[in-house]
């Protein structure tokens, strides 16, 4: 399994120098249309390869996803957390009510209780 996740790795890695390679021609980003900025009295501009703007764009939409996917799933892991607390807690009760329940009585006996 190791080697078909490098063997992937590596093919990603060729298309992606690849690409990169095929599309070195420069950009030209705007944060505005002309009308707008005119309007506006500033526009800003910023000239990159175009490679850098493509693999920007998935590396930005990807950082997006997983923060909205963590908001999302706060309520579920908070769930989580207090089920899990509630667990530990009960677990402490039972174990207490056993050692109450074994007080004076044959440690044989409390061990075969405890194994049925």
């Amino acid at each position: 399994m190791r080697y078909i996740r490098f063997a992937f790795l590596a093919v990603l890695g060729i298309v992606l120098i690849s690409v990169s390679l095929a599309n070195r021609g420069f950009v030209t980003l705007k944060l505005m249309p002309d009308d707008l900025a005119a309007l506006a009295g500033f526009n800003f501009t910023l000239s990159l390869p175009l490679f850098v703007v493509v693999l920007g764009g998935i590396a930005a939409g990807l950082v997006i996803g997983f923060i909205w996917e963590w908001m999302r799933e706060f309520r579920i892991r908070r769930e989580a957390d207090a089920k899990a607390r509630e667990v530990r807690k009960l677990e402490r009760e039972v174990t207490r009510l056993k050692k109450k329940e074994s007080q004076g009585r044959d440690d044989v006996l409390v061990i075969l209780d405890e194994a049925s």
